[in-house]
Formats: C-alpha cells, structure tokens, sequence
C-alpha cells in the first residue's frame, strides 16, 4: 500500500492507494500458478509438496521414526529450500528496494519464472532437484506477495486464507466491509483449487513440462505490475 489521498470531490473519505501487485487481477494468477505448482509437485515429482511444507514436516517426521532415511531426504529437501527462497527474497528487497529502475518483485518473478523453466526440464529420476527449486520458487512468491488491497494473504497455500475468509464473514453485520474482505478471500481460495486441478488435468497431456504453464500465469502477473497504482 502506497498511501492515502482525498478524492476528487474533496470529501473527507480517505482514498486507499495499492500496488498494482495488490490488485485482485495479479493475486488471481499467482495464485493460480502456486495451486498448480503444489499440484506438480505431487502428482508428477513423487508426492513431495512445493508450497504445503506443513505436510512435508510430518511426513519427514514419520519417515525418521520408522527409519526410512532416504525417504526422510526427499522431505527434508524441500523444506530447506523453502527456507532458502523466503532467504533470498529479503534479500532482493534488501538491495533493490530503493531501485528506480526496476521495482524489487518484478526481480522476483522474473527469477521465479528461470527457476520453473529449469523444472520442467529436469527428468523424473532427477525429481529432489526439482521439488527443490519449485519450493524456493514458491518461498520467493509467498514472502514478496503478501497483500491483496491491503489484505495479508498467502498464494500458495490455503489454510490463512481460509481462516481470514471465516473471520470476515462471521463479522459482516458489525463491519460491513468485512463482505468485500471475503470477497476476495473466497476468489483467492477458488484460484488456489482452480490452479491445483489445471496442473492435474494438464498433466497427462504435458508431462513434466506441465510446470511451465505456471511460469507463463508468473508471466502475466508481471505484464500486470507494470500498471499504475489502484
């Protein structure tokens, strides 16, 4: 959020000025593309998820009590690489905050986009590679997208959202913006589902590299950020 403005008529009401990476438009496709990368990730790279690192921790916990380390590895894996993209976002913000040229999440969709391409070309027999830089990429996503007008959200996974979108309707008769609130929760949770089945149902015809059409939903939101603010 950029700050506020009177309006034209010059009524006291305080007009919100977003981002255009805050706009309902590009929240709409990142989160398409990290439905569809989680869906990737499980179904084509050996049920590992790139973005629901919740599930990896349990599973990596079962597989260390039953012994199973190798198994163990393929969660650990992405787990840490989660942690590495949220890491290497901060510090794009960090340098290129402050750049004129070129705003600092542009940077990180267009990174993001090089990583998902690398995936798609990645064999099977090579998937911890892969659902090692989808997890980084989804990290980069999820740290420097955060916000729908002004609303903290999450574009690659579900469970805050669903929980924001219950909190506002269970509100609307107190504040009525709450419905607007949900609103957009509720276009974010079905783009999330939206995304996930797409992956699944491109997947036969694409293969593995089913993953790009994420990258190309990346793609377009960056078109999108080049917009004036809302």
């Amino acid at each position: 959020m950029q700050g506020k403005f009177s309006n034209a008529g010059g009524s006291a009401e305080p007009l919100i000025r977003f981002q255009a990476s805050e706009s309902i438009a590009v929240t709409i496709l990142l989160t398409l593309a990290g439905g569809l990368q989680d869906s990737y990730s499980y179904f084509a790279r050996g049920h590992v998820f790139a973005n629901a690192q919740t599930g990896n921790i349990v599973l990596l916990s079962s597989s260390v009590l039953q012994g199973n380390l190798h198994s163990a590895l393929s969660y650990l894996i992405p787990v840490l690489s989660f942690a590495a993209g949220i890491y290497a976002s901060l510090e794009i913000k960090r340098l290129y905050r402050k750049s004129g040229r070129l705003h600092w999440r542009h940077i990180v969709a267009y990174i993001e986009v090089l990583l998902l391409i690398s995936v798609g070309l990645i064999p099977e027999n090579h998937s911890q590679i892969a659902n090692a830089l989808t997890s980084f990429s989804c990290a980069m996503q999820v740290e420097a997208f955060r916000t729908v007008r002004g609303n903290a959200y999450a574009s690659t996974m579900c469970i805050g959202n669903l929980r924001a979108f219950v909190e506002h309707m269970h509100s609307w008769k107190e504040k009525k913006e709450s419905i607007a609130k949900a609103t957009d929760y509720l276009i974010v949770l079905a783009s999330f589902a939206a995304g996930a089945g797409l992956g699944a149902y491109i997947l036969p015809f694409f293969g593995l590299k089913s993953i790009w059409c994420s990258a190309l939903l990346i793609i377009l939101s960056a078109i999108l950020m080049l917009r004036r603010p809302e």
